[in-house]
């Protein structure tokens, strides 16, 4: 089945009676290119890929050609009717319907593809789901090689944005914490039906054994980039401590220690100096 043809799509979704629901973030996929791409990037023969949100199953069916195995995460049940159609020739793919927030991730990885060399993550996300799930992958240091996903234009920018410039945020820093992060290619909008708003972009994250930074204490460490982009006009030395309770004369002496101005903003630092300010501040404050 030609799930990249709009037509085939169209007629597979009436014949079960399937409506796109705009809480859900529904917007299937129909370029013919962008998939055998993201499978390219995500896996090899012999990987293991934990796909989440299949949709009608058109990453899911390229996945399936280049993958030791498929397991899919769906949460709408309405699908239930058309992906076991879309997959028929898919002899690889197990679909699991759930919420994947709510799953427990290791224990699906260790009961499904613990037979696989490698294991990676791949999905087309919607907007709304994009960041709470790539952190609680990466937070939960799950035993996978790489995360490629499909998200928004401007969210891909600013999840691999370098920490230090304009575009990064606090999940900027996170994802370079745990990753190392890459756009590979954009996405029109003219790629998906119903056509959404905004363009997108494949975004592959190749998990870090070890961190970049060291850091002694890592919920510090994460609590002082929260509040360096809490207040993002502030300088540091104030947004640090309205936000954390720190004092600003502690702040003023562990900058002045690392040769940075009083004045400069958190948006401003980089990974290292985050981490090295962190190990001052709350080595000192504790």
């Amino acid at each position: 089945m030609n799930l990249s043809d709009i037509g085939t799509v169209r007629s597979l979704l009436e014949a079960n009676g399937f409506s796109f629901k705009k809480s859900l973030g529904q917007n299937f996929l129909i370029n013919p290119k962008v998939c055998p791409a993201m499978a390219k990037a995500a896996c090899g023969g012999k990987t293991g890929v934990l796909e989440i949100g299949p949709g009608i199953g058109v990453l899911t069916a390229e996945l399936s050609k280049k993958a030791e195995k498929v397991i899919s995460v769906e949460l709408d049940r309405r699908l239930e009717k058309i992906l076991p159609k879309a997959l028929s020739d898919c002899r690889n793919v197990e679909i699991i319907y759930g919420d994947i927030m709510k799953m427990d991730i290791r224990k699906l990885i260790s009961e499904k593809l613990s037979d696989c060399e490698t294991v990676a993550v791949c999905a087309n996300l919607p907007y709304y789901i994009t960041s709470p799930l790539l952190m609680l992958l990466l937070e939960s240091r799950l035993p996978i090689d790489n995360i490629t996903v499909m998200v928004q234009k401007e969210a891909a920018e600013r999840l691999c944005a370098r920490v230090g410039t304009r575009q990064a945020g606090a999940v900027s820093a996170a994802v370079r914490y745990y990753s190392e992060p890459e756009i590979l290619f954009g996405v029109s909008r003219e790629s998906f039906v119903p056509r959404p708003k905004v363009d997108s972009a494949v975004i592959k994250l190749k998990i870090r054994k070890i961190p970049p930074v060291r850091v002694e204490d890592e919920k510090s460490f994460f609590r002082l980039i929260k509040s360096c982009f809490a207040q993002r006009r502030k300088t540091l030395v104030n947004t640090v401590s309205n936000t954390a309770g720190i004092e600003k004369e502690s702040i003023k002496k562990a900058l002045s220690e690392l040769g940075i101005a009083e004045n400069i903003r958190g948006e401003q630092l980089g990974l290292e100096e985050l981490a090295v300010l962190s190990n001052l501040l709350y080595k000192r404050k504790d």
